[in-house]
């Protein structure tokens, strides 16, 4: 984020929506992690988030957990991914514009969105993950199971900057 000249401030998962609405933010991330959000007491984040209006990305934790908060399901993946997957982007808008049709992404997960809330639908998949990512676009809610944020994901910094620049 700070990379693209972007301000940003880091809070944990239990901060208060007052705390977070002191900051005014014009977006906000939900980080990835090691937990489980089936987990009894899995970090989680007050669901109000989703309803101020603001765009929310959610990062493999944080996409599951968007899933699992707003009517969506997350199970035990049949095949862990962890390192280099192709991930295909059927859907190239809005946070995946500028993306290419296929592209090598970093995977690190156990857990995976297996049905998508109301009113989302699946953007990216890849052969083991058939919801790579997924989107609300009338509420500018967004969730990606891969790690745009590290080197290893090819086209990630067009990702964030999608989301950072352009919902």
């Amino acid at each position: 984020v700070r990379e693209n000249h972007v301000y940003s401030v880091v809070l944990p998962y239990d901060a208060s929506l007052e705390t977070i609405q002191s900051f005014s933010p014009l977006g906000i991330i939900l980080s990835g992690g090691p937990a489980s959000v089936l987990d009894a007491d899995a970090p989680k984040c007050d669901p109000a988030v989703f309803a101020r209006g603001v765009p929310v990305l959610g990062i493999c934790y944080g996409m599951q957990l968007m899933a699992s908060l707003l009517g969506g399901s997350v199970c035990q993946a049949q095949h862990r991914e962890y390192g280099q997957v192709t991930v295909i982007f059927p859907d190239r808008q809005n946070i995946m514009a500028h993306v290419s049709d296929a592209s090598s992404c970093w995977m690190s997960h156990t857990y995976m969105v297996k049905t998508c809330p109301d009113g989302f639908h699946p953007i990216a998949h890849s052969a083991n993950c058939p919801v790579c990512a997924m989107a609300n676009e009338s509420r500018h809610l967004y969730g990606v199971q891969f790690h745009p944020e590290v080197t290893h994901t090819q086209e990630g910094k067009t990702i964030l900057k999608n989301f950072l620049m352009d919902i």
